[in-house]
């Protein structure tokens, strides 16, 4: 089915210096209803925020959780794109989209499973608004903390606003046990980078354009540390305009925590620091 679809690279991929990259990891990029933001007056524009909803094999409740995200993002009252980028999921999920029919939509798969950086690198390199961002596609980020992002963004132009399980209005039901993951590894991301935020991985971020269009050319983790690198290189560059909001994250009923996705996270958490401190990696000019 998805050979048969029609297949576009869009030029934002040339950009951002993608395009080769897609290429060569066998990357695809499907777009069966390209999203087109309308103006009061009747002109096609670029849309106010692009939001990418990365997922792989999400289960039963995928489709509702698109479908929420579309009724918050059309209550806001902006311009949005929704890219939703399938990391070579192998069940059905890659037919919802396709199936809920929605011109905001924009439908992105990989051929392979390159990781959840990966699939958000190839959403935000797509996404036309002036704001870009990204929320987890399982459901467990009520969107509706999207409202919160735009009126943020709005007031303050920021340069990164990230959704914080600290925030004192967010309401978090959480087992015990990825409390002390998150509030250990958090310790770690204070002690190896002096960051001052709270909570670098709630899967909910919107960043001005020009910062994704600064930082993603350097970024390179494509596994579990993508949030923190976004941090670490916007800082680097000159970033640092970071604001916290509140996140709803309900119950989980099933938990994607285990101990080779903790200890993957710290491999990539010291690449990250090796990267900065040592390589000095990301000062390199482009």
């Amino acid at each position: 089915m998805r050979d048969s679809r029609r297949m576009e690279v869009f030029s934002t991929l040339d950009e951002l210096n993608l395009s080769d990259e897609l290429e060569e990891k066998g990357y695809v990029v499907v777009s069966s209803t390209p999203s087109t933001a309308v103006s009061p007056f009747g002109d096609s524009i670029d849309p106010f925020i692009s939001i990418v909803a990365p997922y792989y094999n999400p289960g039963a409740n995928f489709e509702a959780a698109i479908r929420e995200m579309v009724g918050v993002l059309d209550s806001i009252g902006v311009s949005y794109e929704l890219i939703a980028v399938s990391d070579g999921s192998s069940d059905s999920s890659t037919e919802v989209i396709p199936k809920i029919g929605i011109s905001t939509i924009k439908d992105v798969y990989h051929l392979r499973q390159q990781g959840k950086g990966s699939a958000l690198r190839t959403g935000l390199a797509l996404g036309r608004g002036r704001y870009l961002g990204f929320i987890d596609a399982d459901g467990d980020i009520d969107p509706k903390a999207l409202r919160a992002f735009v009126g943020t963004v709005a007031l303050y132009q920021p340069d990164i606003v990230l959704g914080s399980k600290r925030h004192p209005m967010s309401e978090v039901v959480y087992p015990p046990i990825r409390r002390i993951y998150s509030s250990v590894y958090q310790l770690l991301i204070k002690m190896l980078f002096g960051l001052s935020i709270r909570d670098t991985q709630t899967g909910i971020k919107l960043c001005r354009r020009e910062v994704i269009e600064e930082v993603l050319p350097r970024m390179v983790e494509k596994r579990f540390a993508f949030d923190l690198e976004l941090f670490v290189v916007a800082r680097r560059l000159g970033y640092d305009k970071f604001f916290e909001a509140p996140v709803v994250i309900r119950e989980r009923l099933t938990s994607t925590i285990n101990w080779r996705s903790v200890v993957n996270t710290l491999i990539d958490t010291f690449a990250i620091f090796y990267r900065e401190r040592v390589l000095h990696f990301y000062d390199r000019r482009l």
